[in-house]
Protein backbone atom coordinates (compact mmCIF):
# COMPACT_ATOMS: atom_id res chain seq x y z
CA UNK A 1 0.00 0.00 0.00
CA UNK A 2 1.29 3.85 -0.57
CA UNK A 3 -0.03 6.69 1.03
CA UNK A 4 0.36 10.03 0.51
CA UNK A 5 0.43 12.85 2.83
CA UNK A 6 -0.81 16.03 2.60
CA UNK A 7 1.17 18.92 4.44
CA UNK A 8 1.22 21.82 2.40
CA UNK A 9 0.72 25.32 3.93
CA UNK A 10 -1.24 27.87 3.00
CA UNK A 11 -0.23 31.14 1.50
CA UNK A 12 1.06 33.59 4.40
CA UNK A 13 1.58 30.64 6.66
CA UNK A 14 -1.04 28.38 8.49
CA UNK A 15 -2.71 30.38 11.51
CA UNK A 16 -2.68 28.04 14.21
CA UNK A 17 0.63 27.19 13.36
CA UNK A 18 2.15 31.01 13.48
CA UNK A 19 -0.05 31.13 16.87
CA UNK A 20 1.57 28.42 18.00
CA UNK A 21 5.20 29.55 17.02
CA UNK A 22 6.41 27.03 14.18
CA UNK A 23 6.49 27.85 10.70
CA UNK A 24 4.02 24.76 9.42
CA UNK A 25 1.06 22.81 10.98
CA UNK A 26 3.27 19.74 10.55
CA UNK A 27 5.52 20.88 12.67
CA UNK A 28 2.81 21.55 15.93
CA UNK A 29 3.92 19.15 18.48
CA UNK A 30 1.86 17.10 20.91
CA UNK A 31 3.47 15.24 23.75
CA UNK A 32 6.92 16.24 22.19
CA UNK A 33 5.98 14.59 18.59
CA UNK A 34 5.07 16.39 15.95
CA UNK A 35 1.66 16.13 13.57
CA UNK A 36 3.75 15.18 10.50
CA UNK A 37 5.31 12.37 12.91
CA UNK A 38 2.77 10.71 14.44
CA UNK A 39 0.58 10.74 11.13
CA UNK A 40 3.32 8.80 9.23
CA UNK A 41 4.57 6.51 12.08
CA UNK A 42 0.37 5.30 11.97
CA UNK A 43 0.56 4.49 8.15
CA UNK A 44 3.70 2.40 8.97
CA UNK A 45 1.95 0.69 11.75
CA UNK A 46 -1.16 0.15 9.17
CA UNK A 47 1.54 -1.65 6.50
CA UNK A 48 2.21 1.51 3.83
CA UNK A 49 5.62 0.58 2.94
CA UNK A 50 5.75 4.11 0.43
CA UNK A 51 4.89 6.61 1.94
CA UNK A 52 5.13 10.43 0.11
CA UNK A 53 4.44 13.86 1.86
CA UNK A 54 3.33 16.61 -0.02
CA UNK A 55 5.07 19.84 0.78
CA UNK A 56 6.93 22.65 -0.21
CA UNK A 57 10.97 22.65 0.70
CA UNK A 58 12.23 23.55 3.87
CA UNK A 59 11.66 22.53 7.54
CA UNK A 60 8.26 20.04 6.35
CA UNK A 61 10.85 18.49 3.53
CA UNK A 62 13.76 17.80 5.70
CA UNK A 63 11.59 16.12 8.81
CA UNK A 64 9.47 13.96 6.24
CA UNK A 65 12.96 12.57 4.68
CA UNK A 66 13.98 12.25 8.13
CA UNK A 67 11.18 9.78 8.18
CA UNK A 68 12.16 7.55 5.68
CA UNK A 69 9.15 9.49 3.33
CA UNK A 70 9.74 10.33 0.00
CA UNK A 71 8.85 13.92 -0.69
CA UNK A 72 7.03 15.71 -3.97
CA UNK A 73 5.78 19.09 -4.47
CA UNK A 74 2.27 20.40 -4.16
CA UNK A 75 0.21 21.63 -7.01
CA UNK A 76 -2.25 23.74 -7.46
CA UNK A 77 -4.71 22.64 -4.24
CA UNK A 78 -4.82 19.24 -2.66
CA UNK A 79 -7.03 17.32 -5.31
CA UNK A 80 -3.86 18.86 -8.00
CA UNK A 81 -1.38 17.55 -5.42
CA UNK A 82 -3.25 13.98 -5.33
CA UNK A 83 -3.52 13.88 -8.85
CA UNK A 84 0.60 14.29 -8.85
CA UNK A 85 0.97 11.34 -6.54
CA UNK A 86 -1.49 9.84 -8.49
CA UNK A 87 1.40 9.81 -11.35
CA UNK A 88 4.44 8.65 -9.21
CA UNK A 89 2.68 6.54 -7.14
CA UNK A 90 -0.04 4.86 -9.15
CA UNK A 91 -3.15 3.08 -7.40
CA UNK A 92 -3.70 2.02 -4.70
CA UNK A 93 -3.27 4.97 -2.92
CA UNK A 94 -4.47 5.83 0.42
CA UNK A 95 -4.25 9.54 1.14
CA UNK A 96 -4.43 11.78 4.28
CA UNK A 97 -3.80 14.99 5.76
CA UNK A 98 -0.56 15.97 8.18
CA UNK A 99 -2.83 17.51 11.11
CA UNK A 100 -4.71 14.23 11.46
CA UNK A 101 -3.28 13.72 14.98
CA UNK A 102 -4.94 11.07 15.84
CA UNK A 103 -4.98 9.00 12.99
CA UNK A 104 -4.83 5.24 14.11
CA UNK A 105 -3.70 2.27 12.11
CA UNK A 106 -6.96 0.25 13.13
CA UNK A 107 -9.11 2.90 11.22
CA UNK A 108 -6.88 2.53 7.87
CA UNK A 109 -7.61 -1.11 8.45
CA UNK A 110 -11.31 -0.20 8.19
CA UNK A 111 -11.36 1.83 5.40
CA UNK A 112 -9.30 -0.64 3.22
CA UNK A 113 -11.62 -3.96 4.54
CA UNK A 114 -14.37 -1.77 4.21
CA UNK A 115 -14.35 -0.83 0.90
CA UNK A 116 -16.69 -3.19 -1.67
CA UNK A 117 -14.23 -5.14 -3.95
CA UNK A 118 -15.88 -4.07 -6.95
CA UNK A 119 -14.99 0.16 -5.74
CA UNK A 120 -12.91 2.64 -7.53
CA UNK A 121 -12.26 4.36 -4.32
CA UNK A 122 -13.44 4.77 -0.66
CA UNK A 123 -14.52 7.83 1.75
CA UNK A 124 -14.16 7.21 5.33
CA UNK A 125 -17.11 9.81 6.56
CA UNK A 126 -18.05 9.49 10.53
CA UNK A 127 -21.86 10.26 11.96
CA UNK A 128 -22.23 13.00 14.27
CA UNK A 129 -23.76 11.03 17.07
CA UNK A 130 -20.17 8.83 17.15
CA UNK A 131 -18.08 12.01 17.16
CA UNK A 132 -19.84 13.58 20.03
CA UNK A 133 -19.80 10.74 21.89
CA UNK A 134 -15.70 10.57 21.55
CA UNK A 135 -15.00 14.20 21.51
CA UNK A 136 -18.06 16.14 23.25
CA UNK A 137 -18.22 19.90 22.34
CA UNK A 138 -15.52 19.51 19.30
CA UNK A 139 -16.92 21.81 16.39
CA UNK A 140 -16.85 19.91 12.60
CA UNK A 141 -18.48 20.97 9.72
CA UNK A 142 -21.53 18.05 9.09
CA UNK A 143 -23.02 17.75 5.91
CA UNK A 144 -26.96 16.61 6.49
CA UNK A 145 -28.43 13.95 4.65
CA UNK A 146 -31.49 11.38 4.90
CA UNK A 147 -29.40 9.07 6.78
CA UNK A 148 -28.06 11.68 9.51
CA UNK A 149 -25.34 14.65 9.60
CA UNK A 150 -21.70 13.35 8.77
CA UNK A 151 -17.79 15.01 8.69
CA UNK A 152 -15.21 13.88 6.21
CA UNK A 153 -12.31 11.75 8.29
CA UNK A 154 -9.38 13.13 5.60
CA UNK A 155 -9.03 8.98 4.63
CA UNK A 156 -9.64 8.05 0.91
CA UNK A 157 -8.73 4.99 -0.16
CA UNK A 158 -7.95 5.48 -4.06
CA UNK A 159 -8.04 1.32 -5.37
CA UNK A 160 -7.93 1.56 -8.94
CA UNK A 161 -6.96 3.82 -11.56
CA UNK A 162 -10.24 4.97 -12.67
CA UNK A 163 -10.29 6.82 -9.04
CA UNK A 164 -8.32 9.41 -11.75
CA UNK A 165 -11.91 9.94 -12.37
CA UNK A 166 -12.82 11.42 -9.32
CA UNK A 167 -9.71 13.28 -8.28
CA UNK A 168 -10.21 15.71 -11.59
CA UNK A 169 -13.93 15.81 -10.65
CA UNK A 170 -12.80 16.92 -7.23
CA UNK A 171 -10.50 19.74 -8.62
CA UNK A 172 -13.77 21.40 -10.42
CA UNK A 173 -15.70 21.42 -7.24
CA UNK A 174 -13.26 21.68 -4.07
CA UNK A 175 -14.54 25.63 -3.78
CA UNK A 176 -17.64 23.99 -2.90
CA UNK A 177 -16.82 21.26 -0.14
CA UNK A 178 -18.74 22.64 2.91
CA UNK A 179 -21.79 23.75 0.41
CA UNK A 180 -23.03 20.37 -0.63
CA UNK A 181 -26.53 21.20 -2.41
CA UNK A 182 -23.95 22.61 -5.60
CA UNK A 183 -22.28 19.20 -5.65
CA UNK A 184 -25.28 17.57 -6.03
CA UNK A 185 -26.71 19.92 -8.09
CA UNK A 186 -24.22 18.92 -11.05
CA UNK A 187 -25.83 15.45 -10.81
CA UNK A 188 -29.22 17.17 -12.28
CA UNK A 189 -32.67 18.46 -10.82
CA UNK A 190 -33.62 14.57 -9.97
CA UNK A 191 -30.77 14.54 -7.16
CA UNK A 192 -31.04 18.09 -6.51
CA UNK A 193 -34.78 17.45 -5.46
CA UNK A 194 -34.10 14.40 -3.30
CA UNK A 195 -31.54 15.95 -0.99
CA UNK A 196 -33.35 19.16 -0.57
CA UNK A 197 -36.52 16.97 0.53
CA UNK A 198 -34.24 14.83 2.68
CA UNK A 199 -34.68 11.82 1.02
CA UNK A 200 -30.56 11.07 0.00
CA UNK A 201 -28.45 9.01 2.01
CA UNK A 202 -24.53 9.82 2.23
CA UNK A 203 -23.77 6.10 0.72
CA UNK A 204 -26.47 6.67 -2.08
CA UNK A 205 -25.18 10.26 -3.14
CA UNK A 206 -21.36 9.39 -3.84
CA UNK A 207 -22.51 6.03 -5.19
CA UNK A 208 -24.51 8.73 -8.07
CA UNK A 209 -21.63 11.17 -7.99
CA UNK A 210 -18.99 8.32 -8.86
CA UNK A 211 -21.39 6.85 -11.49
CA UNK A 212 -21.66 10.31 -12.87
CA UNK A 213 -18.24 10.77 -13.47
CA UNK A 214 -17.09 7.26 -14.05
CA UNK A 215 -15.69 6.00 -11.12
CA UNK A 216 -17.98 3.49 -8.70
CA UNK A 217 -17.49 5.11 -5.41
CA UNK A 218 -18.18 3.90 -1.75
CA UNK A 219 -18.76 5.22 1.90
CA UNK A 220 -16.89 2.94 4.35
CA UNK A 221 -18.86 4.28 8.07
CA UNK A 222 -15.75 5.31 10.22
CA UNK A 223 -16.53 3.21 13.67
CA UNK A 224 -14.67 5.75 16.09
CA UNK A 225 -15.96 9.19 15.99
CA UNK A 226 -12.30 10.12 16.93
CA UNK A 227 -11.47 9.82 13.12
CA UNK A 228 -12.81 12.63 11.97
CA UNK A 229 -11.09 15.43 14.61
CA UNK A 230 -8.66 16.88 12.67
CA UNK A 231 -6.04 19.74 14.62
CA UNK A 232 -7.48 23.17 12.39
CA UNK A 233 -8.00 25.20 15.40
CA UNK A 234 -7.02 26.21 19.09
CA UNK A 235 -9.70 24.43 20.23
CA UNK A 236 -8.99 21.27 18.14
CA UNK A 237 -5.14 21.24 19.67
CA UNK A 238 -6.60 21.78 22.99
CA UNK A 239 -9.05 18.61 22.82
CA UNK A 240 -6.68 16.63 20.96
CA UNK A 241 -4.10 17.32 23.51
CA UNK A 242 -6.31 16.62 26.19
CA UNK A 243 -7.29 13.22 24.66
CA UNK A 244 -3.93 11.95 24.53
CA UNK A 245 -2.51 13.37 27.71
CA UNK A 246 -5.66 11.29 28.59
CA UNK A 247 -5.29 7.64 26.86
Amino acid sequence: MNALVLAGSRPGGDPLALEVGVTHKALIEIGGVSLLTRVVGALREAGCTRILVCCEPGPVEDLAQALGAGVIPPAAGPSGSVLRALEASGTPLLVTTADHALLRPEWISELIGGAPADCDLAVMMAERARIEAAMPGSRRTYLRFADGHWSGCNLFYLRTPAARAAVEEWTRVEADRKRPWKIVARLGPGLLLSYALGRLSLAEGLARLGKSIGARAALVRASDGRAAVDVDTPRDLEDVRELLDNS
